[in-house]
């Protein structure tokens, strides 16, 4: 079993969405990250270099809200994931994309779309 660093509420400014409006003015994205991984070796000798560096993977996330847009959540969710894997030794990783102000007609509080993937 593995043990899992969280990450929640990752928010920046992004263009992401298939209306005009959505990229041209752009919303809040707020994405959570579990990494799961060993933590027995970095807390055995409390050394940075041998867990993962949660700065590095929230900056890595933020990146993604705020650069390249895309149409829909599902691939920034995969994109994030992706690079996630591929910037830490965790081995596997959940994503959860949250959009809160979709352009949906009826009242809510959210739209989130979650993946796990493993390495």
């Amino acid at each position: 079993m593995s043990d899992r660093i969280t990450i929640m509420g990752i928010t920046g400014h992004g263009y992401h969405g298939v209306l005009a409006s959505e990229k041209a003015e752009g919303q809040s994205f707020s994405i959570d990250v579990v990494l799961e991984t060993e933590i027995g070796p970095a807390a055995a000798s409390d050394d940075l270099n041998l867990t993962i560096d949660y700065s590095v993977i929230a900056e890595l996330v933020h990146a993604h809200i705020t650069g390249e847009g895309c149409d829909l959540i599902e691939t920034l969710v995969e994109r994030i994931a992706s690079a996630v894997l591929a910037a830490c030794p965790a081995t596997a990783v959940e994503v959860t994309v949250h959009k809160p102000n979709a352009p949906i007609a009826v009242p809510f509080s959210d739209v989130t779309i979650s993946i796990r993937r493993e390495r």
